[in-house]
């Protein structure tokens, strides 16, 4: 490959080449290099090697160290129970697939169907003009008629006994033990006489 002519260099503008040509390096700052290399664990190592030893194991395994194996099948025959279950189903199977229809009988299908007696064609009747009549009801034919709400006033004889009530109530309420005489209980046991000694023996 031939060196290009100085006249196949790429131009560079002329404000661009006189900024790289008047940089000064010392306004650079200065930077440290820091290359991190992390080690793996002993565990990574530990994994590692167990990995590298399977896959040298399997790499170099030789199939002369495996030892012959005959395979045995075995067929497990059927017991009593399940000839004698097999014989039946086939003996249903044989019936059904062997069997005649012309043996058959021809039958007619009679389709019944029920009429409803007397009481419950009324009760259907009566029913049916019920739901005619709520529906078609006409409320043109009823009659306005107001509402009246009635609180009857108690007479004077339960007012006087209401107000009785209230007095004792209030009475009760605001009563003032202090009011209270001290008196002292006194019991007494008076002992029969001779006439009702001799009226208890002579009975």
């Amino acid at each position: 490959m031939s060196t290009p002519a100085l006249n196949e260099l790429p131009k560079v503008a002329v404000d661009l080449k006189s900024q790289l040509e008047g940089f000064d390096t010392n306004n650079m700052k200065h930077a440290v290099t820091q290359e991190k290399s992390v080690l793996p664990t002993a565990e990574d190592v530990k994994q590692e090697r167990q990995h590298n030893n399977l896959i040298q194991d399997v790499e170099n395994f030789s199939p002369d160290r495996l030892k012959r194996a005959a395979t045995q099948e075995k067929f497990v025959l059927p017991n009593a129970q399940d000839l004698a279950t097999e014989k039946t189903q086939k003996a249903l199977i044989d019936g059904v697939e062997a069997f005649d229809t012309s043996k058959l009988k021809p039958t007619e299908t009679q389709e019944k169907n029920l009429l409803p007696d007397k009481d419950v064609v009324k009760q259907e009747k009566d029913h049916q003009n019920l739901l005619n009549g709520v529906e078609h009801f006409d409320k043109s034919s009823m009659k306005h008629a107001e509402t009246q709400e009635k609180n009857p006033l108690p007479d004077p004889a339960a007012i006087e006994q209401e107000k009785g009530q209230q007095k004792l109530i209030a009475g009760i309420e605001n009563f003032n033990p202090k009011s209270l005489k001290h008196t002292e209980t006194k019991e007494k046991n008076p002992l029969p006489t001779k006439e009702a000694i001799a009226q208890e023996k002579g009975a």
